[in-house]
């Protein structure tokens, strides 16, 4: 398998560690080492102090399944495999796709979700939203469908958009799956990173026995350097396959990020509770920064997640604007082109405390301009 160079990843990497302003980062602050110790009982301490640096059990510690089980309403320890976020994507794809297969995949979406997918030789579908607020309809979702339909990949809350459905929009994508009999693959990884608690969901393989659910300590958590998740799911045959796969590629996790997650799920309103409030406050700040700057950015705001897709009006590509910012300015941007999602939209990141500073310089920089 050859597979296609992963643009956004490329992208970053050129500018995410020596760039002073990060206003397109997803994830939010990542918390000190010691914050997840100090959250820690007695009990979970021993763990930690007595860890032995050997292999673990390849579907993840059982004091690991557990605690992620705990997260969800029907799945049990045995359900979940435990491995990286796009390691977990890319062993799925794997398992589920040969050549000819016919996918749908959201669009605009993170690149691996379709990507890894057409370079296994599927035909992908892309279900696109009405573009004045970025609803995915799911109507929309059920024209797509076809006889020959494998997988159907989702993505909430949405990167890059901030989208989420309602419990009945959920419902109507669970029925269109259930209908075909479709497998349905739900990458959640910023599970429970909603605004208001009002419009939580829950995960898709609680409703639905084909369903594949992806979730981890990177966003919602702020744990990124973990580099942990994990894929749940009432559909045994697709983890007994993800998991032989896995022998080829890590084989087992790492024994002290599973402790750290372990901790993290087991006090985790102390890590989402705090990235929601600040999401929030950044996506206040950033909308007062849009409306003074109306003839140039138009923000639909987001009702979920820690991104936005912004829309630049003032006739320049995102690609150049964003190299422009980040050339002249030492602000990254994220431009639409890395979603293979048209030229006119930024994706723009608000889990950051640096936010306030970064609109200071991005605002001075305008003004320069």
């Amino acid at each position: 398998m050859t597979l296609t160079d992963f643009k956004l990843e490329r992208y970053f990497a050129k500018y995410e560690f020596t760039t002073k302003h990060l206003l397109s980062s997803s994830d939010c602050d990542g918390y000190p080492l010691q914050y997840i110790l100090d959250c820690a009982t007695a009990a979970e301490r021993k763990l930690y102090d007595e860890i032995k640096l050997g292999y673990t059990d390849s579907p993840g510690s059982l004091f690991l399944r557990e605690a992620i089980a705990r997260q969800y309403k029907t799945i049990t320890p045995d359900k979940v495999v435990v491995t990286s976020p796009g390691e977990a994507n890319f062993a799925l794809m794997n398992v589920l796709l040969k050549p000819g297969d016919h996918v749908i995949c959201m669009s605009p979406a993170y690149q691996s979700l379709y990507q890894i997918a057409e370079d296994l030789g599927a035909s992908v579908s892309y279900w696109k939203p009405a573009t004045e607020n970025w609803h995915f309809r799911p109507a929309d979702l059920a024209a797509l469908v076809t006889p020959s339909t494998k997988l159907i990949i989702v993505n909430f809350p949405h990167n890059p958009t901030g989208f989420l459905p309602n419990a009945a929009e959920q419902k109507q994508i669970v029925d269109i799956a259930r209908q075909h009999n479709t497998v349905l693959f739900a990458d959640e990884m910023y599970h429970q990173l909603v605004h208001e608690d009002k419009d939580q969901i829950p995960a898709f393989c609680d409703l639905y026995e084909n369903a594949v659910s992806l979730w981890g300590m990177a966003k919602s958590f702020g744990l990124a350097g973990l580099r942990m998740g994990w894929l749940a799911s009432h559909n045994q045959k697709i983890l007994d396959q993800v998991l032989a796969f896995k022998d080829y590629l890590t084989i087992c996790n790492n024994p002290i990020s599973e402790v750290l997650t372990t901790i993290a799920l087991n006090h985790k309103e102390k890590f989402i509770t705090p990235n929601v409030a600040k999401i929030k406050q950044n996506i206040s700040l950033f909308e007062k920064f849009a409306s003074e700057h109306a003839n140039t950015f138009l923000l639909n705001r987001p009702t979920a997640g820690s991104t936005a897709f912004v829309k630049l009006v003032n006739g320049e590509t995102a690609m150049n604007f964003s190299d422009r910012a980040v050339r002249e300015a030492g602000i990254m941007l994220l431009p639409s082109e890395m979603f293979d999602y048209g030229t006119q939209h930024l994706r723009i990141g608000f889990g950051r405390a640096s936010m306030p500073q970064s609109l200071d310089a991005f605002k001075k920089y305008l003004f320069e301009k």
